[in-house]
């Protein structure tokens, strides 16, 4: 059962990613801060939600929440900031955005960046312990696959509409035989093989 608050009387935005560990696209994340009687049966973390659940959710929450915000950091500013930094920085433009400034973030997993004064906390598997983060996991995630099944359309081969850019065997196949495209994080061992290897 996801727990509805942290603290007792603090506004709480909930924070999650999607896209960490993609070869290709951005990362995005979300914050979301709920009413105190928000409910749904299908909200779960959103890994453990099918695709058609976490989709019948997405304007559920959007519509519920006090406040939503959703942040894009491209692959192009992950490879000059690297992956971390990118998905706290996802998160800042995510709380950015939020109509209502929280009093307290809550953050899916082990370290952040302080956002401007804001107190938060981190949680490990926090998208499987509160209602908020995974309404963010939720947002987050059917942002970013919506933003790959499109950019599929225009890239056929790399299997995007199914692996979402995710470093698959059939996604590292496509890239030695076809290339990068502009999607892909340069800065990512694309191949899976070891980097340092030399062609002599």
């Amino acid at each position: 059962m996801l727990k509805k608050n942290y603290s007792k009387n603090k506004i709480e935005a909930g924070c999650d990613e999607a896209g960490r560990g993609c070869l290709a696209g951005p990362v995005v994340a979300a914050a979301v801060i709920l009413p105190s009687n928000f409910k749904h049966p299908l909200l779960n973390d959103s890994k453990k939600m099918t695709e058609k659940q976490r989709e019948l959710l997405f304007p559920v929450i959007k519509k519920e929440a006090l406040a939503y915000g959703v942040g894009i950091v491209t692959n192009e500013e992950i490879d000059k900031i690297n992956i971390l930094n990118a998905s706290f920085l996802a998160m800042h433009r995510a709380v950015d955005l939020l109509g209502t400034r929280p009093e307290l973030l809550l953050i899916d997993g082990n370290r952040f960046n302080p956002y401007n004064g804001v107190e938060h906390v981190c949680i490990v598997k926090g998208d499987s312990k509160y209602l908020s983060i995974a309404a963010a996991s939720v947002l987050a995630k059917v942002t970013r696959d919506e933003f790959m099944n499109k950019a599929a359309a225009k890239h056929d081969g790399y299997d995007w509409e199914n692996n979402k850019g995710y470093p698959t065997k059939k996604h590292r196949l496509a890239i030695k035989k076809f290339g990068t495209t502009e999607l892909h994080r340069m800065s990512f061992n694309l191949l899976g093989e070891n980097q340092l290897k030399l062609d002599i």
